[in-house]
């Protein structure tokens, strides 16, 4: 069980990827459209900051339940996440109906750093915080 909890947990980020993927493939308007155009817009833009921030936290939870969580892998999935992005922005840019701005891209990086910036406060430094003791108990419990 723990085994293929495991691969499920290291297969998500990549799923969760592949789910961007298709997410920006389709136009803006296709998933769900609000009545308000302004309230729409609003909501769907700044959803580029928990978008990429919702990566990054599923590559940490990959690393922790491999054992591999430290700083240099948290950086690690940190640039790749962001980097992952930029690749979104650029697929948009040859989407019929979607745009990809530099804006766009900074919200995305802005998302993983806001998440790193807490991983790196509650994990790393913050030795007897909430976050990192239960970190802990899940990275123990998947290394039994």
């Amino acid at each position: 069980m723990i085994k293929w909890l495991k691969l499920f947990i290291t297969a998500l980020p990549f799923l969760y990827m592949i789910l961007i993927w298709v997410l920006s493939s389709l136009p803006h308007d296709a998933v769900i459209e609000l009545p308000s155009g302004s309230f729409d817009r609003f909501l769907k833009e700044s959803l580029h900051l928990i978008e990429f921030g919702i990566l990054h936290f599923l590559f940490i939870a990959a690393l922790l339940v491999h054992g591999k969580l430290n700083v240099a892998t948290h950086t690690l999935a940190a640039v790749f996440a962001s980097f992952y992005g930029f690749v979104d922005e650029i697929h948009q840019a040859f989407v019929p109906y979607r745009s990809a701005t530099i804006i766009d891209a900074v919200k995305d990086i802005i998302g993983v750093v806001v998440v790193y910036l807490l991983i790196q406060r509650f994990y790393f430094v913050k030795k007897d915080s909430f976050l990192r003791n239960w970190f802990v108990r899940v990275e123990g419990y998947f290394q039994r």
